[in-house]
């Protein structure tokens, strides 16, 4: 990247953006392959590393909607991935755990990761994976980002406007 001039940006946003846009991408790509959406993915990543959530809680970590979680659920359910128990601690609510096939899937997932990073990294030596992952990181922590879940970070809806009377 060439050093910013005076008066021009560095761009480093734009670049930032541009190469998300590029790794969401082709890591939708990849998990289509295996017929998962990137938020199936997400969802399974998530009840791997924390069984037992509910929907609701699932759904304010992703924030997300709750009505969006369900359909979610509903789905990883019917293909065998996600089962829903009553929480023993509070039967009003469910919680949700990875199937045999869902810890499958999610083994599946990482290797499906592991590519994916690989091959957005390729242009770098280890040193600079190393500086990037860092710099990462702290851009991340430093915006209250989660590191490890991406989040639904949708801007908030936009009032419509009253059309009465024309």
């Amino acid at each position: 990247m060439e050093p910013a001039s005076p008066g021009r940006p560095s761009r480093a946003a734009f670049l930032l953006s541009q190469l998300g846009a590029v790794a969401s991408s082709r890591f939708a790509a990849r998990t289509r392959e295996i017929g998962l959406s990137p938020s199936d993915a997400g969802v399974i990543r998530l009840l791997g590393r924390e069984p037992g959530l509910s929907q609701r809680s699932l759904a304010d970590r992703l924030g997300a909607v709750p009505s969006r979680v369900v359909s979610l659920i509903d789905s990883l359910q019917e293909r065998g991935l996600v089962e829903r128990t009553r929480s023993n601690a509070d039967r009003r609510n469910y919680e949700l755990h990875l199937t045999d096939a869902g810890t499958a899937v999610l083994r599946e997932l990482r290797e499906i990761a592991e590519k994916h990073e690989a091959e957005l990294l390729a242009p770098l030596n280890r040193e600079q994976i190393a500086q990037l992952g860092f710099l990462l990181a702290q851009l991340a922590a430093g915006h209250g980002l989660d590191a490890d879940l991406h989040r639904d970070v949708a801007r908030e809806p936009v009032a419509r406007e009253s059309r009465v009377g024309s």
